[in-house]
């Protein structure tokens, strides 16, 4: 009795405990500045997605968004993989292949696993944010953003679901070369999931415990003792070769695979037998081929914390970057630097080193303005240049869970050794808490370079009569952002056609671009004249122009750009 008397009260206690769906959690929070209070799509900014959790993601959205998202596959991985890729715009303000273009990428190398949460967190901000902020909603009628949230989806599942993964994708090769492929990678030799470093006792090693803290290992100076030695990575000699972890899976480097600078394995590592070897690539340059309106691109990397400019190669490819772009490059890079803390903007062969056959030199070369941020940033620990330590950082705020306390092992080639040190998703990658800060600063960098591409408008549209019963039509076409219509590397390269400039109505008799309103100077377009060629509008800039028509009452002045949108306006 007494029994059922307690299950009774308990059975109460739960039914008068409150259930709340998401559409009433509206009335228990309040709104902070910047974040949606109540979104559509659930989505957490403190973990990493798995495979299953970024396709997930982007089905959710472009369901609860269907007048903004566009979801669709634009190609296979190596394995076999989605290849997914959100465009996010307003499609009832106009066509999305209508507008500037900004195309967003991550997670190209396997281990540079953020990438996909700073891009699908731009993509979730974007959505979110449309309905409430009047900044995101004119920027969403004026451009479209081109999401592929990780395009080595591969090298994903491998570091989600296993142990250390290759740098990039997953087509195995022979790294050794002993005619085997991927036999000798590393072990998890003590079963915690995690694949750590080796240390091995030696009285007179290289290395000793600091004093200060037994999970860190210093180099011993001259005179003292030492206590251990290194012996790498956590693994065995798996193919009897007497070396260890020499053939891991995979072996290439896609970001090595671009077909602009590019150059042979013995050259540059990483490079496979000719550009665009691999699938994942291909299906990012058929893209971006049929998407000439892309004119800005981000493609996130990690680690260091830099905003990375071209060129990567010391004079290969820098004629193409003229004196205006890098001014635009530079200016847009510096905003960047506020926007995100502790980020640097660089040059990439400059400030860095080489890059043969690299995403970012193949995005300039067809004419876009692109920048490759590298996440994460020792400085973000304690947001100080002078304190970096990465044990004081795991001790004081993740309380030890981001390392593997040293354990003894027993090795099938060493004999007794230790295991132990930081875990996969520590180093490199974002801690939980500070993901989604990082996250919303970079995604506000690409919304910010987004809204710099250009945006043309028609101005001053005037009809005069002059003698012989003709009529001066004149107009000016401004750009009121600070990216070109083209680009240095897109005039040099013939990459899009000029801008057009038609005038419907009446006959064109004849066609000019007035260099200079005052000195009624000008340069006639003898051919064709009723659709006027200019090569380039500079960012910040406009260019007038004038037309000599024979009849006609109304006229309509229209605007096409590869890179810069259409538009059209009316005059009467």
């Amino acid at each position: 009795m007494k029994n059922y008397f307690s299950k009774t009260i308990f059975l109460l206690l739960l039914l008068a405990v409150p259930v709340y769906s998401w559409s009433q959690t509206d009335k228990f929070f309040y709104k902070a500045a910047g974040s949606p209070v109540n979104p559509k799509v659930k989505a957490s900014w403190n973990k990493y997605y798995t495979n299953q959790g970024v396709n997930d993601l982007c089905t959710q959205l472009s369901k609860a968004y269907p007048n903004l998202v566009s979801l669709e596959v634009i190609g296979k991985s190596y394995q076999g993989r989605d290849i997914v890729l959100l465009t996010i715009s307003d499609k009832k303000a106009k066509d999305p292949s209508g507008k500037p273009g900004y195309w967003i990428d991550g997670n190209i190398h396997s281990v540079e696993l953020q990438g996909t949460e700073m891009a699908l967190y731009t993509a979730w901000y974007l959505c979110e944010m449309y309905a409430d902020n009047e900044f995101i909603k004119k920027l969403l009628a004026e451009k479209t953003f081109y999401i592929a949230p990780t395009i080595n989806p591969d090298g994903r599942e491998f570091f989600t679901s296993q142990t250390v993964p290759p740098r990039s994708g997953l087509a195995p090769r022979d790294n050794d070369r002993d005619g085997l492929f991927d036999e000798d990678g590393f072990d998890d030799l003590n079963g915690d999931g995690e694949v750590s470093i080796m240390r091995i006792k030696n009285p007179s090693g290289t290395m000793r415990t600091d004093p200060s803290d037994p999970r860190k290992m210093i180099r011993v100076k001259p005179g003292e003792t030492g206590e251990y030695d290194y012996l790498g990575i956590e693994g065995i000699d798996n193919d009897g070769d007497g070396l260890i972890n020499e053939d891991t899976p995979g072996g290439y480097d896609g970001n090595r695979d671009w077909g602009f600078n590019w150059e042979p394995n013995y050259v540059q590592n990483g490079a496979d037998k000719y550009p665009f070897t691999f699938p994942e690539n291909q299906a990012v340059r058929d893209f971006v081929a049929r998407h000439p309106n892309i004119s800005g691109s981000q493609s996130f990397h990690n680690t260091g914390g830099m905003i990375l400019r071209g060129p990567s190669i010391k004079g290969g490819g820098a004629e193409v970057y003229s004196r205006q772009d890098d001014e635009v490059i530079n200016s847009i890079g510096e905003i960047g630097e506020k926007i995100i803390p502790g980020y640097r903007l660089l040059t990439i062969w400059k400030d860095m080193y080489t890059v043969w056959g690299g995403e970012l030199d193949w995005m300039h070369g067809n004419g876009i303005f692109v920048f490759s941020n590298e996440l994460w940033n020792p400085y973000l620990m304690f947001y100080d240049t002078a304190n970096t330590d990465q044990y004081d950082f795991d001790r004081l705020l993740l309380f030890d869970d981001a390392f593997v306390p040293w354990q003894k092992v027993n090795h099938p080639q060493y004999g007794e050794i230790e295991i132990g040190g930081f875990k996969k998703n520590f180093g490199r990658l974002h801690p939980g808490f500070m993901l989604e800060t990082d996250a919303h600063r970079n995604a506000a960098f690409c919304i910010y370079n987004a809204n710099q591409l250009p945006v043309l408008e028609i101005k001053d549209i005037s009809i005069k009569n002059i003698d012989g019963g003709l009529k001066e039509v004149s107009a000016t076409v401004a750009n009121t952002r600070a990216i070109p219509t083209h680009s240095a590397s897109n005039m040099k390269f013939r990459i899009d056609h000029p801008v057009y400039v038609t005038l419907e109505g009446g006959s064109v008799i004849a066609a000019m671009i007035v260099n200079d309103k005052l000195l009624n100077n000008t340069t006639e377009q003898k051919k064709n004249p009723k659709r006027l060629e200019i090569k380039n509008i500079a960012g910040n800039s406009q260019v007038d122009l004038r037309w000599i028509v024979k009849g006609g009452s109304e006229f309509t002045v229209k605007v096409e750009s590869e890179k810069g949108g259409n538009t059209s306006a009316k005059a009467k």
